[in-house]
């Protein structure tokens, strides 16, 4: 499939070569039976996109390509509009040739929170599962990683992630459209993330398991989840929606979670964050056209949700794999 033989190309040739045992023919199927009935037209906008070249890309502080100056009034405003039909975008913020994408979380607080515990990137292979539009893939590039890959499902992440590509233009940041159950024990990277899927997840303990057969020996999961407070037994199952989304199936304690991957036998665990989302940090902006944070809390009492549950609090665990 040539939407992906370059990323075909750059693993033959690195420690995912084993990964082209199964690979293409899954991108194939997905090709064949899984496109999104948007995604022609969104693959036209992409294709509409203006050929620029710039040297002037800052991934290490933000995620920003070039300057205003690159466009005229008239460029600029057809770059906004191409853009904003890929709406809603999620995950950013993003800055394009002067084109401030104002996305509904600004990502880049939760990466300078996790940013000082984790690992030096530089020369590493990572793994982002659940990785959106891929705003984080581009600052772990920028922190030096050698190889990032980031996986989700959602095709209209992948056209925002191609968007943003199409500016950048750099062969080791990729992002393929699968589920953390398509991947194969990979056993390669040396950084997993996986930052907000785990509460989606309706088995927990397998998820781990699955992070953990992505890793290297010695190799490092970062893990963000949203939690409650409590001890090691504490753990909540919402109802049908927890502030008003269908699929959040458990949120344990920090001292849960923390059992959970000793149980899944991984080592040096400990809680390196924990924190109240805040209405700063996910709002509504012109870019996502949808309800956010302030609509899914109880408007009498911001410490919860509109059900009635604790408001989101999430924590970042690191753990090594022996």
């Amino acid at each position: 499939m040539t939407h992906f033989n370059k990323f075909y190309q750059e693993i033959a040739t690195n420690r995912l070569s084993h990964w082209l045992n199964t690979l293409p023919s899954q991108l194939d199927y997905w090709h064949k039976n899984n496109l999104h009935g948007e995604y022609k037209h969104w693959q036209k906008t992409l294709d509409a996109l203006p050929s620029t070249h710039t040297s002037d890309i800052d991934l290490v502080n933000s995620v920003t390509v070039g300057c205003k100056e690159d466009f005229n009034a008239g460029e600029h405003k057809r770059l906004e509009n191409l853009l904003k039909k890929f709406k809603p975008w999620r995950k950013g913020p993003y800055h394009i040739h002067g084109l401030h994408i104002d996305t509904e979380w600004r990502s880049d607080y939760k990466w300078d929170r996790l940013a000082p515990h984790i690992s030096d990137l530089s020369g590493r292979y990572v793994l982002d599962i659940g990785c959106g539009s891929g705003y984080h893939l581009w600052r772990m590039r920028g922190a030096g990683a050698k190889f990032v890959v980031g996986i989700d499902p959602t095709q209209l992440f992948l056209m925002q992630f191609n968007a943003v590509q199409h500016f950048i233009n750099d062969n080791k940041v990729n992002l393929l459209p699968l589920g953390v159950e398509q991947l194969p024990e990979l056993n390669a990277f040396d950084s997993v993330f996986a930052m907000g899927v785990l509460y989606h997840r309706r088995s927990p303990i397998d998820f781990i398991y699955q992070l953990k057969a992505q890793l290297v020996k010695g190799g490092e999961l970062i893990l963000e989840t949203l939690i409650v407070d409590g001890d090691e037994n504490t753990v909540l199952v919402p109802g049908e929606r927890y502030a008003k989304m269908r699929n959040v199936w458990f949120l344990p304690s920090a001292k849960a979670m923390c059992a959970w991957l000793e149980r899944c036998g991984f080592t040096d665990i400990r809680v390196v964050n924990t924190d109240i989302t805040a209405l700063d940090e996910q709002r509504k902006t012109d870019w996502i056209d949808t309800e956010s944070l302030s609509d899914f809390l109880d408007p009498l009492d911001n410490s919860k949700t509109i059900e009635g549950y604790p408001a989101p609090q999430r924590a970042i665990f690191i753990a090594t794999k022996p």
